[in-house]
């Protein structure tokens, strides 16, 4: 199936939203087909720039003390829980989280360590401002870890580059930026250290409405690489979702 405009009519008839978040769920289930033992593809959808919180902490001491509750016919005992009251903040600056669609490939024992990751790029990832610079901080910041990260931009109503921007910041020639029209593509890049040397491998390829979708590379560790495959997914997702052309 090529691909169609999912933000204009005709095809918008499958919105964006519901594209996006089943395609991923086909792309996680397709690369935990092919992924070395060890590593697990999972799929975050998050939209709208809310804040995810992914680790409270809280210190419960348990013993006789203030607090203590004593059940009908039992033993008294007491959890208190330690509360820290900061002192007020020096100030606050607004801030907007960007939309979240990716699918991480992580480690599936120890520490689960970030290996790669696949970013679909939503209209507000390509808004100017602090949504558009997050999402390339985050990026960079796989990258920088270590982590593989493939972008998939099919966001047609907008005409920012996030690529560019990536490329940009990674010092890479310029051959491999994309010109002003070509704002659909899927790009790929590996972190690589040869001796003391560091590089960024990048792989791209633009995208068009009614052209077919490529199948990008994901390194997961050292040499060994996996098939992003966009085309299989994207006609899985279109086709559970009764979207028929």
């Amino acid at each position: 199936m090529p691909l169609h405009d999912h933000f204009r009519p005709p095809d918008n008839r499958l919105p964006w939203e519901p594209l996006h978040s089943g395609w991923l769920s086909e792309l996680a289930g397709r690369i935990n087909e092919r992924l070395p033992e060890g590593y697990v593809a999972l799929d975050r959808v998050r939209i709208g720039g809310g804040l995810e919180i992914d680790l409270g902490v809280e210190e419960l001491l348990s013993g006789p003390g203030a607090g203590s509750e004593v059940p009908a016919g039992g033993v008294a005992t007491a959890t208190t829980r330690i509360t820290y009251a900061p002192p007020a903040a020096s100030g606050s600056a607004e801030y907007t989280f960007p939309d979240l669609l990716e699918l991480r490939v992580t480690s599936a024992t120890g520490d689960g360590r970030v290996v790669g990751a696949v970013e679909l790029v939503s209209p507000g990832n390509k808004d100017r401002g602090t949504k558009r610079e997050a999402f390339v901080g985050k990026c960079l910041d796989y990258l920088a870890g270590g982590a593989a990260v493939v972008i998939v931009d099919v966001v047609t109503d907008r005409r920012a580059n996030l690529h560019n921007d990536i490329a940009e910041r990674v010092g890479a020639p310029p051959e491999l930026m994309l010109s002003a029209e070509s704002f659909l593509y899927a790009a790929a890049y590996r972190p690589v250290l040869h001796g003391k040397r560091t590089q960024i491998d990048i792989w791209v390829s633009p995208l068009a409405v009614g052209a077919p979708l490529p199948t990008m590379p994901m390194r997961v560790v050292g040499n060994v690489f996996i098939p992003v495959e966009l085309e299989w997914a994207y006609v899985e997702a279109c086709r559970r979702r009764r979207f028929v052309a």
